[in-house]
């Protein structure tokens, strides 16, 4: 019994982890294409789409 509290214990300790390190729910403020970061991907592009930074497909 001890042994899976444990499991359970460490198990929400590195979702935890996991996400402040991926930054789940991080937004940028822009106002502007320009103040987003920049892109990551051959295929979108970060588009500033009501005061918030969005990824947006590249050919749409």
């Amino acid at each position: 019994m001890a042994e899976i509290l444990k499991f359970i214990y460490v198990l929400i300790i590195f979702l935890f982890l996991f996400l402040v390190r991926t930054g789940v729910g991080e937004e940028f403020e822009c106002f502007i294409d320009d103040d987003c970061p920049p892109k990551w991907n051959e295929f979108y592009v970060s588009k500033c789409i009501g005061h918030k930074c969005d990824w947006v497909w590249k050919w749409a």
